[in-house]
């Protein structure tokens, strides 16, 4: 985990109880679900098998080590998932150094809350060396920290990925507004205690009691993240 922690006194927002904003990097931030599922299909095609469409939704928003197992087991594939994690990794790199498209209203999004000085971290199940590359394209100052997905323990859809975001800003979890596209992300943050915001990227979500779905980003603005905590005590 990367960090620069602010002091706790300037953690609250003003006027408002949201203390830290998180956000998930693949398809929330980034354009980049498809660019998974497009590495494992040219993957495995080397390896001699063809995925089934059907497994995409398996295996989206998960963990490397989930993902890849269960296509290893699906396919029947010779190869380790340590060696699988590898070529994985390398295919998606290439693609990200090639274009890395920007979900509409990130950009915006990111800018906000750095120029209101909102501890914000980005929260992912990608690999750290994944991370670093993304954001060397999506600006690093625009985050107080970052979690990878080999930085812990249990990723997504656990929740200490999110606890570990909120606990290195210094914030609670329920003050937290997580940003999230997949329903394995949203459990995570969900699982936290945080206030989540699902904008659905490849399967649909549901709304539920303190998670709220929208169609873009380009919806999500702080005041619709402050708005968020506006009902809790």
């Amino acid at each position: 985990m990367t960090s620069t922690v602010p002091a706790l006194g300037t953690l609250t927002a003003e006027g408002s109880a949201l203390q830290a904003v998180l956000l998930d990097m693949d398809g929330t931030l980034v354009d980049t679900e498809g660019f998974w599922w497009d590495v494992e299909v040219e993957v495995f095609a080397g390896l001699g098998h063809t995925l089934d469409e059907s497994w995409r939704h398996v295996v989206v928003g998960g963990p490397m080590t989930r993902s890849a197992g269960f296509l290893i087991e699906a396919t029947g594939a010779d190869i380790t998932l340590a060696e699988l994690t590898v070529l994985l990794n390398e295919g998606f790199e290439d693609r990200i150094d090639r274009a890395l498209p920007l979900m509409p209203g990130a950009a915006r999004l990111l800018a906000e809350l750095h120029e209101h000085a909102i501890p914000t971290a980005l929260v992912s199940a990608s690999h750290r060396r994944i991370i670093d590359r993304v954001l060397s394209i999506l600006g690093a100052h625009h985050f107080t920290l970052s979690v990878a997905g080999d930085e812990v323990s249990r990723t997504k859809p656990f929740p200490d990925p999110y606890l570990l975001a909120a606990a290195g800003l210094g914030a609670r979890p329920d003050r937290c507004a997580v940003v999230e596209d997949t329903a394995t992300g949203v459990a995570a943050a969900e699982a936290a205690g945080c206030r989540v915001v699902a904008v659905p990227s490849v399967a649909p979500i549901t709304p539920a009691a303190g998670r709220t779905v929208v169609t873009s980003l380009e919806q999500v603005d702080l005041a619709f993240l402050r708005g968020l905590m506006t009902e809790m005590p």
